[in-house]
């Protein structure tokens, strides 16, 4: 073959690879953009089926595990709504957001933060919010917008089911002349924050979890008929306590099958006083059916808000938009459920730091296994964005799990990191308050495949490290163990260096 007929043909396969790959570039730019459906519990642990619980009956959340990458090792930035809201709604730590609490608005310390659903509006996406996403406190202001960010949503919908004009009758958890009890809510005249529940009369559409699921299912309809891609979050109020559900899920569990955790009677010698710090003197004195009454109660608003979303699930699948869309579901922090003496949040153990977190991605070889890389609630937003093949703002923090949806097993250098306060009124600028000159303190913690690693005001109040190959319940404190000195030391400039 003559040089002037190779360098002929070597042209024509250039052009032909060339033009090839214009095809496919053409192709890949026309591929109509997937959706997004978030959907947020409030206050849930991990104590579903798919995450081994042999109690607990979540059907439809398994299902999504089993077409989707569960995250075993997922974990909250600050374990309350409204810090860790905020902060997996911007991509932001809450170092960066400054809320540390269910009063501030984020956007009063970063105000031109852009949201997660803004930058999928930014991209052509239509836009909708359905509940709670971001905070509002639960159960008074259900059905109003709360501490909602108005500029991240094309459409709101603020459901209010029957729930609401129920609340004088549920019980709540009292302490009298020494005693846990149970009293009325009309009799009370604070019910915040407080273990309570009621075995509601009436459907499961009455709550308002069920019109909240009915509107998602509407908005689902409406954007079935629309060639414009979306993105709709749905947020759910249930386990959120008052733990409400009509009387049918709690009969799914029988109080005499309920176990109790088992609590030593030296409990405050094991630990640094900060990591209890959220004893309650009615949690510390309830009777072991008083705590089976409020483990009936959570788990069956669990089973009734996974119901919920099976509902959307289902909707999903009859509108065709299943093959379409991207399905992620998360809490917004874990909970604890009287280990350690410990009820509800705002501690950093596990049960409490530890989120439940499913991405199901339609196409991916991978649906269906199990991550056990420490990640982030804070990693939604990039991950979101590079799935759906847009892009984040540039400030945007964490770290994209792109890399892990598409390879559970993908090498991950990261760690996972919370943080929690004690004291009111903490001000991370003088570190201290104005409440009698007391000062708040910081807690934070590290969660690697292994380790957890805290400490309490830079371990002035305390540190704390945990063998999870060895010790899951988190009892055994080695912070002290001088056999463990060099992992305490690799561990502590690792969280000194913070989520980078």
């Amino acid at each position: 073959m003559n040089s002037r007929l190779k360098i002929t043909l070597l042209a024509l396969l250039g052009c032909s690879l060339i033009t090839e790959h214009s095809l496919l570039l053409t192709s890949a730019s026309a591929a109509p953009k997937l959706n997004v459906l978030h959907i947020v519990s409030d206050d849930l642990c991990a104590r579903l089926g798919c995450y081994g619980d042999p109690m607990v009956k979540s059907p439809n959340i398994d299902r999504l595990a089993a077409r989707g990458v569960k995250f075993d090792r997922a974990y909250c930035q600050f374990p309350l709504c409204n810090p860790s809201r905020a902060s997996f709604m911007t991509g932001l730590r809450p170092d960066t957001t400054k809320v540390y609490e269910n009063a501030t608005q984020f956007r009063k310390n970063v105000p031109d933060a852009v949201s997660l659903p803004q930058s999928f509006q930014k991209a052509g996406y239509s836009v909708a919010r359905v509940g709670k996403l971001y905070h509002y406190g639960v159960p008074t202001q259900i059905g109003t917008d709360g501490l909602d960010d108005h500029v991240s949503w094309e459409k709101v919908v603020n459901p209010r089911g029957r729930d609401i004009d129920d609340l004088n009758m549920i019980e709540v958890l009292t302490l009298a002349d020494g005693k846990a009890t149970t009293k009325k809510a009309a009799e009370l005249k604070d019910t915040g924050g407080t273990l309570s529940w009621l075995a509601a009369e009436g459907a499961d559409a009455d709550q308002t979890d069920g019109k909240g699921a009915a509107a998602a299912i509407a908005l689902l309809e409406e954007r079935a008929k629309d060639t414009k891609p979306f993105y709709l979050a749905v947020g759910f109020y249930r386990p959120h306590t008052p733990y409400i559900a009509p009387k049918k899920w709690f009969e799914m569990y029988p109080r005499d099958q309920i176990k109790v955790p088992k609590v030593p009677a030296n409990l405050t010698e094991l630990f640094p006083a900060p990591a209890l710090g959220t004893h309650r003197p009615a949690e510390l004195a309830m009777s072991d059916d008083l705590k089976r009454l409020a483990l009936q109660a959570y788990h069956a608003s669990t089973s009734f808000m996974d119901a919920r979303v099976g509902e959307v699930l289902d909707a999903l699948d009859r509108l065709k938009l299943t093959d379409k869309t991207i399905v992620v579901f998360h809490s917004d922090h874990g909970y604890h459920l009287g280990e350690k003496n410990l009820w509800q949040k705002m501690s950093i153990f596990e049960e409490s730091a530890r989120v439940p977190l499913i991405i199901a991605v339609p196409g991916n070889k991978q649906n269906g296994k199990v991550c056990l890389a420490p990640v982030e609630l804070v990693d939604l937003h990039k991950t979101l964005t590079e799935l759906a093949g847009i892009v984040a703002d540039s400030k945007t923090e964490g770290h994209s799990l792109r890399a892990l949806v598409e390879n559970p097993k993908a090498k991950w250098d990261h760690a996972a990191f919370s943080q929690v306060t004690r004291g009111t009124l903490y001000n991370l600028t003088t570190n201290a308050t104005e409440n009698k000159g007391k000062r708040g303190i910081m807690g934070r913690s590290l969660r690697t495949e292994r380790w957890r690693y805290t400490e309490w005001d830079e371990s002035r109040a305390g540190a704390e490290l945990y063998d999870h190959d060895n010790d899951p319940g988190e009892w055994k404190n080695l912070a002290t163990d001088p056999k463990h000195a060099k992992t305490v030391a690799e561990l502590k400039a690792k969280l000194h260096a913070g989520g980078k």
